[in-house]
């Protein structure tokens, strides 16, 4: 069973719809409990980043989420990527969760249109078993005006947009995040749904 933490803060319903498609089990939910039962928990989120953490701490189950998170595939989704990192700076410094090294600070294109949002191509780094089944010429959905800071040995793919911005991140174990919305982009996004349940074992 797939874990979708509802917090409070999240685009849940559309990330339900997806997995009900390709018929992989999931659960909203909201409880310690049932996030340790899982088999893989999702992160989703919408809004700002102090926000959502604060919506995180109230729930009580930022414990939790750093623990299974190095036990299970765990995948954030657009602001719950973003918030796997260490620190953001949407209004004011704030702690993420810290899965990954990392900072999460306004886009810069000057000239472009912020936020970023609609098609974008996604450009290969790094291999990464959610971009196997993923051509080369592959566009997904983004809405963001934040983007991720961090090693280039932790981004699987990335997106042009006044520069390079972070797509897909992971930490090489477990974590992975998406700052598009796979839920939103078509048979790619399903696909890279469908890979992220094949890591259940």
């Amino acid at each position: 069973m797939i874990a979708i933490i509802d917090y409070g803060a999240g685009n849940i319903f559309s990330v339900k719809n997806a997995l009900d498609h390709l018929g992989l089990e999931s659960r909203l939910v909201s409880d310690e409990k049932s996030v340790r039962n899982a088999d893989a928990v999702i992160l989703p989120g919408v809004g700002a980043f102090p926000w959502a953490m604060n919506k995180l701490n109230s729930s009580g189950l930022v414990g939790v989420i750093c623990d299974e998170a190095r036990k299970k595939p765990f995948l954030g989704i657009c602001l719950g990527m973003q918030l796997i990192f260490s620190k953001g700076y949407e209004f004011e410094e704030c702690d993420g969760l810290g899965l990954i090294e990392g900072a999460v600070r306004k886009i810069e294109a000057p000239g472009l249109i912020i936020p970023h949002m609609g098609w974008n191509r996604l450009e290969k780094l790094n291999d990464c078993p959610l971009l196997h089944d993923i051509g080369d010429n592959e566009y997904v959905y983004f809405v963001h005006s934040y983007r991720a800071e961090c090693s280039d040995d932790n981004i699987a793919a990335y997106c042009e947009y006044g520069g390079r911005v972070p797509a897909l991140v992971y930490d090489g174990g477990y974590v992975y995040g998406a700052q598009f919305h796979p839920e939103k982009s078509g048979d790619t996004g399903l696909k890279i749904l469908k890979s992220f349940a094949a890591l259940i074992k």
